[in-house]
């Protein structure tokens, strides 16, 4: 008789311990939603854009069509919009499970979309912010771009130092100010993976070094940002984010990109524009041959399965 009140006092225990659980599980669960949800709204910056020309039909997340996105590393000055001196080009595709990252010099040469002349491809943003960026880049590379990433770089150190920071292989060895950074595997807080990204004049490289770091700080961040341990920091994490960046997907495009395109992360494929350097009227540019340009477009509207 003893035995059994001591098995059903042990039921009740373990139900009132089980029930908090879930109570307390939910609470949390809903909180890191609601913290989601809050900085996803804030991050949300819709465009008044057509479809793109470029796109005959439209990107369709839940069939996994191939998409591409626009990251755009704004340094943003007062009484100023900035130029956008870090401009990355993702085109995913589910269907070969890899994802193509293209780096484009931002001293690059082209067509300025919406002004008629020629100019630095990072002028497109600060003549006509988001909008114009996307039309020139589009232009240049024939592809359609479908989203935009526009990445604040003063609060980059905010996003990486919510994460816990981040881990890279550095491949030069140089230093800046006090900060030096030899060859090997790195731990960069905030501050330190901005010096590491932005450093090219000592880089033999140049502006290809600089975006080879670019790429690594980027891809650590997502790397960081989506491991288990990170969710202890969830507050932080969104609150960095919804201060610092600014795209047009939508929360169910989001979550979408999560459920249907998780396992190409796996396989991210670094692409290479090849320039030759010259000035013009006494103005630095990166001029791009067509036979390069029609080299990029060709493997790019490939990976979008464009025909």
């Amino acid at each position: 008789m003893r035995a059994e009140k001591k098995k059903r006092k042990w039921f009740k225990v373990t139900g009132i311990v089980l029930l908090l659980l879930l109570v307390f599980g939910g609470i949390y669960g809903y909180t890191v939603y609601r913290s989601l949800t809050d900085a996803v709204e804030t991050m949300h910056l819709p465009l008044q854009r057509e479809i793109s020309e470029k796109r005959p039909e439209p990107v369709v997340l839940e069939q996994k069509d191939p998409f591409s996105v626009l990251i755009l590393g704004v340094d943003e000055r007062k009484g100023d919009r900035g130029r956008s001196d870090t401009i990355i080009v993702l085109t995913i595709n589910p269907n070969n499970n890899s994802v193509k990252m293209l780096s484009i010099p931002r001293d690059t040469r082209t067509e300025i979309i919406g002004k008629g002349f020629e100019d630095k491809i990072n002028h497109a943003y600060a003549f006509g912010e988001v909008p114009m960026a996307m039309d020139t880049v589009e232009n240049f590379l024939d592809i359609p771009i479908d989203y935009f990433v526009q990445i604040n770089m003063e609060g980059f150190e905010d996003i990486v130092d919510a994460v816990g920071g981040v881990t890279v292989q550095n491949d030069l060895d140089f230093s800046v100010g006090e900060f030096k950074f030899p060859i090997g595997e790195l731990k960069l807080n905030g501050e330190k993976a901005l010096i590491f990204s932005r450093m090219r004049y000592e880089d033999p490289r140049g502006d290809f070094g600089r975006q080879t770091r670019q790429r690594q700080i980027i891809q650590a961040v997502i790397k960081e940002g989506a491991s288990l341990t990170s969710l202890t920091n969830f507050s932080n994490i969104f609150s960095a984010l919804g201060s610092n960046v600014k795209t047009n997907l939508t929360f169910e495009q989001m979550i979408d990109i999560q459920k249907n395109y998780k396992s190409v992360g796996n396989n991210i494929q670094q692409m290479e524009i090849k320039s030759q350097g010259t000035k013009i009227d006494g103005i630095y540019y990166g001029l791009v041959s067509l036979e390069e340009k029609q080299r990029i477009q060709t493997e790019l509207r490939t990976q979008l399965e464009l025909n």
